[in-house]
């Protein structure tokens, strides 16, 4: 009777032992699986993140090239509006001269 028990308590043991390593074998491949996943949706992260950091290099570069082109045309348009009466008022006497010297012109006929 307790040779029977015994062997039926091995039995139960190695079956026991069986199905855990038939369950840590599972858990093992599942995590590995995880595992491989994750590195690969970590590369696929990085890629993007190397991606998204060139792109912001750029558009900062064009940004800053952008910025200083409008630096320049405000100094031009500074200069343009600073300097328009006195050359509107060279334009008027340049029209005036003009009119005299046709006054002029025309009373030698």
């Amino acid at each position: 009777k307790t040779e029977d028990e015994a062997i039926r308590s091995e039995q139960d043991g190695q079956s026991a032992y069986e199905n855990f390593m038939i369950d840590s074998n599972r858990a093992i491949t599942t995590y590995s699986e995880k595992l491989a996943n994750m590195k690969g949706s970590l590369a696929s992260s990085n890629e993007d993140h190397a991606l998204t950091k060139k792109d912001h290099k750029t558009t900062m570069t064009h940004l800053s090239e952008l910025n200083d082109e409008s630096g320049n045309l405000h100094k031009s348009c500074d200069f343009i509006k600073d300097t328009f009466d006195a050359r509107q008022a060279a334009r008027t006497a340049e029209i005036d001269a003009l009119v005299e010297a046709k006054g002029i012109l025309s009373g030698m006929k």
